[in-house]
C-alpha cells in the first residue's frame, strides 16, 4: 500500500491555497497527474536499484514454534514486520537478519546461554533459506545479493546484535563467521565485556571499547566481519574508528542534530565516519526520528511494563503476545504520534549534508521496534524511495542510499581481511 502520494497531493493543494489561488478542478487534476507521475517514476527506480535493509530483528521470531517466514503475517495481529511475501510486496531485495540476544549475567553460564541462543537463531535463518530456496538465498558476500536479484530471489544476510554471545572466548568470532555472520553490533542496551552501551543506566564501564573488545574488533577485521557501532557510547564510536583497520558501520542509527537522542550520531561523528569511509544506516524508530512528546504517564506505564517483563529472548511465544497486547493497551490509553517518512528523510537530508551521499543507508529495525506511519513494515519500504524522489534525489543517489554504499563498505572490509590474512602468512 503506497501511502505517501496522498500526503503529497494534499500538500500541493494547501500550497495553492496559501499562495492565494483557489484550487480548480484543473489544478487538482494536474496535481494528481504530477503526483501519479512522481510515484510511477519512484517505483521504477525502486525496482531497478538494489534495496537493502541492514537491520531486522526477525530471527527472534523464527525460533518461535510454527512461525513461517514464507507466510504473510498481519503486523497488527502478530507484531511481525518482515516475511518473504511482504519483502516482495515492498520491493525489498535484501536484508540483514540480526540475531539479537539481550544482555544478561556476565559469567560462563550466561555467556554459554547467549551463545546457544544466537546459534539457534542463525541455524533458523539458514534453514529458512534452504526451505524457501525458490524465493530466497543465503548471502555471504556483496556480489551474492546482485546475483540473487538477477535470479528474482531475495538475499538474506546474517548479523549479530550485541557482542555478548562472544563471551570471553575470541574463538567464537570465527565460529560465528563460519556460520555466515557478516556484522556484529558490539553492544546493546547495557554494557558488556566488549564495550559500553549508550544507554546503560550505570554509565560507562570501559570508557569505550575494552581491551578484549579491541581484540575482537581486530579479529573481525581479520575475518571480514563489519564492525557495527550502533547502540555503543560515543567513546565506543571513537575507539572503533581508531582500532578498526576497515571502515565501520552504524547498522541502525540517525542524526543527533535532528533528534537529540543519545543513540543518534553527532555531526562530528558523521564527519569522522565519512573520513573513515563508513556508513550510517538510517533506522525507522520513532523515538530516534523526532522528539518524543512529553507524556510522563505513558513513560511511567512503559517503564513499569518493561521492569516486570523478561527479556525478549527469554519470552515464550505466548508471553510475547501478552507483552504486545499490554503495550497496545498503553498506546490506546496514552497515544503518541508516530514519526513519518518525512521525519526519516529529514535525517537522510542532514546526514547527506554533513557526511555526503556516500555515507548513508537504510536499517529499518523491523521486529525490533522499527516501523513508522508510512513505513510500518517491509511491504511499505517503497515509500522511502517515493519520498526521496519527491525531494529531488537522483536515481544514482537513491541507489547509493538503498544499498550501494553499504556494499562498498562490505567489499572494503573483505579487502582488509584478505590483506591481513596475507600478512599473517608471510
Amino acid at each position: 500500500m503506497i501511502k505517501n502520494s496522498k500526503f503529497a497531493l494534499i500538500y500541493s493543494l494547501v500550497t495553492l491555497v496559501l499562495g492565494g489561488c483557489s484550487p480548480t478542478s484543473e489544478t487538482i487534476q494536474d496535481s494528481a497527474k504530477n503526483e501519479e507521475g512522481l510515484t510511477a517514476r519512484a517505483l521504477q527506480i525502486h525496482d531497478r536499484v538494489l534495496t537493502l535493509d541492514t537491520h531486522a530483528d526477525t530471527p527472534i521470531r523464527m525460533i518461535e514454534p510454527g512461525f513461517d517466514l514464507s507466510e504473510r503475517h498481519d503486523p497488527y495481529e502478530t507484531g511481525s514486520k518482515v516475511d518473504y511475501p511482504r519483502m516482495k510486496e515492498g520491493g525489498l531485495d535484501a536484508v540483514f537478519f540480526a540475531a539479537f540476544v539481550a544482555q544478561d549475567i556476565r559469567d560462563n553460564d550466561g555467556n554459554e546461554r547467549a551463545k546457544k541462543l544466537v546459534l539457534q537463531m542463525i541455524d533458523a535463518v539458514v534453514a529458512s533459506t534452504q526451505d524457501n530456496s525458490d524465493d530466497v538465498g543465503l548471502a555471504l558476500n556483496p556480489e551474492d545479493a546482485y546475483e540473487l536479484e538477477k535470479a528474482k530471489k531475495r538475499a538474506i544476510y546474517i548479523g549479530i546484535e550485541n557482542g555478548y554471545p562472544i563471551g570471553d572466548d575470541i574463538a567464537n568470532v570465527e565460529e560465528f563467521f563460519n556460520k555466515g555472520v557478516r556484522y556484529i553490533t558490539l553492544v546493546h542496551s547495557s554494557n558488556n565485556d566488549l564495550a559500553d552501551s549508550a544507554t546503560d543506566s550505570e554509565g560507562p564501564e570501559h570508557e569505550g571499547i575494552s581491551k578484549f573488545g579491541e581484540e575482537v574488533v581486530k579479529e573481525m577485521n581479520r575475518l571480514g566481519i563489519m564492525v557495527d557501532v550502533s547502540h555503543g557510547s560515543d567513546d565506543v564510536f571513537y575507539d572503533a574508528i581508531a582500532v578498526s583497520r576497515a571502515p565501520i558501520i552504524a547498522s541502525h542509527s540517525n542524526a543527533r542534530s535532528v533528534t537529540d537522542h543519545k543513540r543518534n550520531m553527532t555531526d562530528e561523528m558523521l564527519k569522522l565516519i565519512a573520513q573513515n569511509g563508513g556508513v550510517v544506516q538510517l533506522t525507522m524508530l520513532s523515538n530516534y526520528l523526532r522528539d518524543e512528546p512529553d507524556n510522563p504517564e505513558r513513560k511511567a506505564a512503559i517503564a513499569s511494563l518493561r521492569a516486570n517483563a523478561k527479556s525478549p529472548s527469554e519470552m515464550t511465544a505466548s508471553e510475547r503476545t501478552e507483552m504486545r497486547k499490554a503495550f497496545n493497551q498503553i498506546n490506546e490509553k496514552f497515544p503518541t504520534p508516530s514519526a513519518t517518512i518525512g521525519d526519516a528523510v529529514d535525517h537522510i537530508d542532514h546526514i547527506v549534508k554533513v557526511a555526503g551521499i556516500d555515507h548513508v543507508g537504510i536499517g529499518c529495525d523491523f521486529d525490533g521496534g522499527g516501523g513508522i506511519d508510512d513505513v510500518f513494515d517491509a511491504s511499505e519500504v517503497m515509500n522511502i524511495t517515493i519520498e526521496l524522489v519527491g525531494r529531488g534525489y537522483s536515481e544514482a543517489e537513491i541507489e547509493k542510499i538503498w544499498g550501494k554504499n553499504l556494499m562498498r563498505v562490505f567489499r572494503e572490509v573483505q579487502a582488509v581481511a584478505e590483506s591481513m590474512q596475507i600478512e599473517t602468512q608471510t
